[in-house]
């Protein structure tokens, strides 16, 4: 009985970190991940001062799911490149079998990203905004 009751919290914490993306409007999480795909999608090599304050705000946003506040750090400390711990961290969401598609699909572009998202990855990502 404690074993069930452990795994079920587990199964929680799990879910509460990729909350649904849902095609909700009402649904914060997929705004934010929208607001980051759009930065996303425009940025040149680095996001400007005001998307970096935005991405901040969405990452200090304690009511998003940490996978939502992960892409937006990610991205604010974007230089051309995602450091190391921003890649480890998209990797980490790519991986993770509750993530919702559109999380992994946006933490895939964040992850790869090389001075300017893909013409693939625009494409990708022209669907979350």
């Amino acid at each position: 009985m404690k074993m069930t009751s452990i795994k079920t919290l587990l199964s929680i914490i799990c879910l509460s970190l990729f909350a649904q993306f849902s095609t909700a409007a009402d649904n914060p999480n997929a705004a934010a991940a929208g607001e980051i795909a759009a930065i996303v999608s425009g940025m040149n090599h680095w996001a400007t001062d005001e998307q970096k304050a935005r991405l901040r705000e969405i990452a200090a946003d304690e009511a998003l799911a940490q996978g939502v506040r992960d892409m937006a750090s990610t991205v604010a400390d974007i230089q051309h490149f995602p450091n190391d711990a921003g890649k480890a961290a998209m990797a980490r969401i790519q991986a993770d079998e509750n993530a919702p598609e559109m999380g992994k699909t946006l933490a895939g572009v964040i992850g790869n990203f090389a001075h300017m998202a893909s013409d693939e990855d625009k494409a990708k990502l022209a669907g979350m905004f």
